[in-house]
């Protein structure tokens, strides 16, 4: 049921989420460099009127990590770490837009702008749920509460874990917190308790010393592009199956007991297939869509490029050709190993005429959190108390390498609270979050802190 407050304010609240989407802050793009920092000045001044203490602007070889921390509650109370990033991925093409992303509107109950769901709506629940918890005059803030927001999760967060490491003391909790996930669908709440590794790598593939004319040299050089797309067609096979030696060795195999848990959550192939206009899905033999996009490994090519590809015709070989690859990993697979193995086959496979430089970019590690600790059941008990439904725990699709980070470096597990839907065409054109979802999420997230405050001081 929403609070008074949460009613009396809501408009406020979207009106305030507005201008931090207005902001661009891309942080792939150099060219936003400036505005990414305004995002975090944003996020810090919001978190001060929201009363949370000892805030900081953390400097790091890239992008600020904005921290700030609540810890009245006392020592006797659990300490929760919340995680989140302010910044977005590129709005590119832009023409596809059907309303300029960084001028953000309101329509058929959605907020339409980059980074609406991925990551700052999300991120600001938090920071209103705070707020309310404030000022809402039902008990006030019953954990501590400690806020780490970074800048630089869609470029793999490579400052992260040097701030982490470096300031672990200061990040000492009972349990993360983080919103960058979602839910099955508004009536079917869901909490993800898996998620998918990444290896992600740009390939360069080099012919002959300058671009050629196609009529001149045809048919006598090995054509750069023509490789490439040779060598990523070989990385399937009929089934399906990703080809590189070594690939499947360490993959963790589900028992059918636990396939058959995973199938109760309620899917459609043919919604699925409907809502990205696809005539029928595809993927590995052997498995269903969701364990396709959840407990199996991927190799996908995220971008490919070379040649001529300007208006009009142009008759050359291309002197190189590159693409773009990404490999999402499941338990017990790990991003070093696999990076390995792709490099290496990659560069094996290369046919005569043509040299192959492989060049890693980031990776993350798989990770499933448990189901039968105090936080968990915390958050299951807050979105049955605010959705009238207990929520049904999956494994996710995407990666989230910090999560293992944190495990690592801190020792402790997180809690995938997201309110998310897989329709809101995140890293898309014409990204949303739900205006229904964002208020959700504001209204669940303090009956998290209260359920775990009790469970953790009994």
């Amino acid at each position: 049921m929403t609070t008074p407050y949460l009613a009396d304010n809501q408009p406020r609240f979207l009106e305030e989420l507005l201008d931090w989407l207005r902001i661009p802050s891309v942080s792939a793009d150099p060219k936003f460099q400036g505005d990414v920092r305004r995002a975090a000045e944003y996020l810090q001044a919001r978190l001060a009127e929201a009363g949370v203490q000892n805030l900081a602007l953390c400097e790091t070889a890239g992008h600020p990590i904005v921290y700030g921390d609540y810890l009245a509650a006392g020592p006797g109370k659990p300490t929760v770490l919340v995680y989140g990033h302010y910044d977005v991925q590129p709005a590119d093409p832009y023409e596809l837009w059907t309303s300029p992303p960084f001028e953000p509107v309101i329509k058929d109950g959605n907020i339409y702008a980059r980074g609406a769901c991925d990551d700052k709506g999300q991120v600001y629940m938090h920071v209103k749920a705070f707020e309310l918890m404030m000022r809402d005059g039902q008990g006030g803030v019953p954990c501590n509460i400690k806020f780490m927001f970074e800048g630089e999760e869609e470029i793999g967060s490579n400052n992260l874990g040097l701030f982490v490491q470096a300031n672990k003391e200061k990040l000492k909790a009972d349990v993360i917190l983080l919103s960058d996930t979602g839910i099955l669908a508004n009536d079917v709440p869901s909490i993800e308790v898996g998620l998918r590794g990444l290896s992600y790598h740009e390939v360069e593939v080099t012919g002959p010393n300058r671009d050629l004319h196609s009529g001149l040299y045809g048919g006598a050089v090995q054509n750069p592009i023509n490789a490439l797309c040779q060598m990523i067609a070989s990385l399937h096979d009929q089934h399906g199956h990703i080809t590189i030696p070594g690939f499947y060795d360490n993959v963790e195999e589900l028992s059918t007991a636990a396939r058959a848990e995973l199938a109760k959550a309620p899917f459609s192939d043919a919604e699925f297939e409907a809502s990205i206009g696809l005539p029928a899905s595809y993927g590995e033999a052997g498995y269903s869509t969701p364990e396709r996009t959840s407990i199996r490994p991927t190799l996908d090519v995220n971008g490919i490029w070379g040649g001529y590809i300007g208006e009009g015709a142009k008759t050359v070989i291309a002197s190189k050709a590159f693409a773009k690859i990404s490999m999402r990993l499941v338990p017990n697979q790990t991003s070093d190993e696999i990076t390995a193995l792709f490099q290496q086959h990659f560069e094996r496979i290369a046919p005569a005429g043509v040299t192959v430089q492989v060049r890693p970019h980031h990776g993350g590690e798989p990770v499933v959190t448990p189901t039968d600790s105090a936080a968990y059941q915390a958050a299951a008990d807050a979105m049955e108390t605010t959705f009238g439904k207990r929520p049904v725990p999956t494994r996710g699709g995407g990666s989230i390498p910090i999560v293992a980070m944190f495990k690592s470096e801190l020792g402790i597990d997180s809690v995938l609270l997201g309110f998310g839907l897989d329709s809101d065409a995140i890293h898309s054109p014409n990204e949303h979050f739900g205006v229904f979802n964002f208020l959700k999420g504001i209204e669940t997230i303090p009956h998290f802190y209260r359920n775990y405050a009790a469970a953790e001081t009994r």
